[in-house]
């Protein structure tokens, strides 16, 4: 049976098949690795799945070479479970010394969703870097900017906007088309500054020439595959061309994709203990079978059980998450017990988390250059 399944930027639906992404994307899997990435959970289980030209990476990081890790934020909601999934990957790459750039979208939050630059802002340091912060983010080797105000080093924001407008003289509106379906000049020019945010850390102003990853769900490609081409195609620099990953989505609670617009969808950083218990048990999608008889008899599904699923993004021990999806198939443990255990597993870090919180917000300022 072909299960139809659609991901793009815009709409993510059905039963993904990973494989068949990695094929349609032009990816490569993402084969073994050294032993430095081991201890990275996201690595060690394969949640961080295909890439494009990691070797690069790789390289750098066993030779400790410089590179430069890129990802950016759309500050238009909370903060929730799904992107603390990103927000592992750019801490284990300063741990293995790259330098960070992280965008804030604030251009595009008001070209897209008319959002104004005030209340981007806003959104951006209290659930955003305030939470970067809390899990772990340092100062060195980082810098995070709004896409409206590079930099107040004029001479990094100058090269920063002469790159986005040498880069609009190499799209074609063809790509937009293909990429963004209805498009507008703001679309087009936030494309374009995209691009930007990802190929600048190259820049004689920034980094230079280093290698530069980006991680990404596979919803996001079609953005890497323009930036990719725009700098194949520029003269005035030698771009080394950019390195990609692409990681599992955390399913949301219902069993599709987490969204920022459905609250009932995902846990967010600053939930209580309370509501976490709520919308697991209510909304988590289950595994188990109809009655208790049943499951004893004939097990559950920890493949489609969510509160298992998420348990795999954030129960560090191997051993334990063996024995809780080996007690869970067996019908060893029920459908409510596996909430339960999850529910203890995300109020435990949420209790930590939010007490950070509370002394990130003092030290934001060391962030914001």
């Amino acid at each position: 049976m072909v299960h139809k399944f659609t991901v793009t930027p815009w709409e993510v639906k059905g039963k993904i098949d990973y494989s068949k992404l990695i094929k349609e994307f032009g990816l490569k899997p993402m084969e073994d690795l050294p032993p430095e990435f081991t201890s990275n959970l996201l690595f060690r289980r394969k949640k961080i799945f295909a890439h494009r030209d990691y070797g690069r990476i790789i390289d750098a990081i066993k030779h400790k070479k410089p590179f430069a890790m890129m990802t950016g934020l759309m500050p238009t909601g909370k903060f929730h479970i799904g992107h603390a999934v990103l927000a592992k990957q750019f801490l284990f790459y300063q741990e293995m010394g790259a330098k960070l750039y992280i965008a804030v979208a604030d251009v595009e939050a008001y070209n897209a969703r008319g959002q104004s630059l005030e209340e981007s802002r806003r959104i951006a340091i209290d659930q955003y870097i305030t939470s970067y912060i809390a899990l772990g983010l340092r100062p060195e080797n980082c810098e995070i900017y709004f896409q409206s105000e590079r930099s107040s080093d004029s001479k990094k924001a100058n090269a920063f906007y002469r790159l986005q407008n040498l880069l609009a003289r190499h799209a074609t509106f063809n790509e937009f088309k293909a990429v963004y379906g209805e498009i507008s000049p703001g679309k087009m020019m936030c494309g374009i500054l995209q691009a930007a945010d990802m190929l600048h850390a190259q820049l004689p102003e920034f980094e230079g020439p280093v290698p530069v990853v980006v991680p990404v769900g596979p919803d996001q490609d079609p953005h890497i595959r323009l930036a990719r081409d725009l700098a194949s195609r520029i003269k005035e620099y030698k771009f080394t061309q950019l390195c990609s990953t692409y990681h599992l989505f955390v399913p949301g609670l219902n069993g599709d994709k987490m969204s920022a617009s459905d609250p009932n969808s995902y846990i967010a950083l600053t939930d209580d203990d309370k509501t976490v218990k709520t919308k697991v048990n209510k909304y988590a999608f289950s595994g188990g079978k109809d009655t208790v008889e049943e499951h004893r008899k004939h097990g559950g599904n920890p493949d489609v059980d969510v509160a298992y699923q998420w348990l795999t993004f954030f129960e560090e021990d191997d051993a334990r998450l063996k024995q809780v999806h080996d007690d869970y198939k067996s019908g060893k443990l029920l459908s409510g017990e596996m909430k339960a255990i999850l529910i203890e597993k995300l109020n435990s870090f949420l209790k930590s988390h939010q007490a950070k919180r509370e002394e990130a917000k003092k030290r934001v300022r060391e962030f914001l250059r």
